[in-house]
């Protein structure tokens, strides 16, 4: 592998290790040669995040510019085009290894342009199409390396995990969003529970969720908590130097969830996080699990319709 190959490796490895501490860890139980190619993935997808959410002090414009830049580089690699950047060389050599699927790529980088001027989504429904890009696309871009036997069956699952990974990480940061001015609540929801878009500005402020934003982030929950349901089957469908892997991210993501209630469902009052100790003993069983046991869905598995 030649030396700029390498430092883009390198690159993407360090902004997963400093970004992505929860999946990093679950990477480190891949085998060496996959992990450099996750780091790959997840670099692509954070650098381009960096884009959207570290330039807010610029015009909408010209941050829009700057992600269409990349963009152009990104595709202009794609096609055999010699291009300057310290991480899309191994993205490229990741997607030609494994022919990723070029769509998939262009459904994230939709989403991200998204993120410049959309703020709120007035349904679940509206929510998923987002999401569709910004998360489900995630699932089947890792499926080529993770392996599956059966990579048919192994795909909605693998897009249902993407689905309760991003929904997760909205309930946890609700309040860094707001800072933002993104609401990634759909609005029908927070009608439902009759909140509106002040009461969380108002409960940000205050460092306390309201009970009516505590019923709403409960609902959100169990609405995750279906999406791990539907992935759950897909954990064992992949080969069996990935499982621990992806056992390890499933019950530290569903984690997540559980720290969520834990604080009585009240997202403002701290940034709920998965204990250390719960990580590593978390890593430790996942290493240890025999090939093909089941993961252990988070929470009551119970759909937000039925409620």
């Amino acid at each position: 592998m030649d030396t700029d190959l390498t430092a883009a490796y390198d690159r993407c490895r360090e902004l997963h290790k400093r970004h992505g501490r929860t999946y990093y860890l679950a990477t480190r139980l891949l085998p060496a040669w996959k992990r450099r190619h996750v780091h790959a993935l997840y670099g692509f997808t954070r650098y381009a995040d960096e884009i959207v959410d570290r330039t807010e002090d610029l015009p909408s414009a010209e941050r829009a510019a700057l992600l269409d830049h990349w963009s152009g580089q990104f595709v202009a690699g794609l096609h055999g085009a010699a291009i300057d950047d310290p991480l899309l060389p191994a993205v490229l050599h990741t997607i030609a290894v494994f022919d990723l699927d070029r769509d998939d790529f262009a459904l994230f980088l939709k989403s991200m342009a998204m993120d410049l001027t959309v703020t709120a989504y007035p349904t679940y429904d509206h929510l998923l199409d987002y999401m569709e890009g910004s998360a489900a696309v995630i699932g089947t871009m890792m499926l080529p390396i993770l392996g599956s036997p059966d990579p048919v069956a192994a795909r909605e699952p693998a897009r249902q995990l993407g689905f309760a990974f991003q929904l997760t990480n909205f309930i946890r940061d609700v309040a860094e969003d707001l800072d933002r001015g993104r609401i990634y609540l759909p609005d029908e929801d927070l009608a439902k529970f009759g909140v509106t878009r002040e009461e969380l500005v108002e409960a940000r402020a205050r460092g306390r969720a309201t009970p009516r934003i505590r019923e709403l982030i409960e609902y959100e929950v169990t609405r995750a908590q279906a999406h791990y349901a539907a992935a759950a089957p897909g954990i064992t469908m992949l080969a069996p130097a990935s499982q621990a892997c992806m056992r390890t991210a499933y019950a530290l993501y569903g984690g997540i969830l559980d720290e969520v209630a834990a604080q009585g469902y009240d997202v403002f009052v701290r940034r709920a996080l998965v204990p250390q100790r719960r990580r590593m003993a978390v890593a430790a069983r996942a290493l240890l699990s025999p090939t093909g046991t089941p993961v252990v869905i988070p929470g009551p598995a119970v759909p937000p319709e039925s409620r």
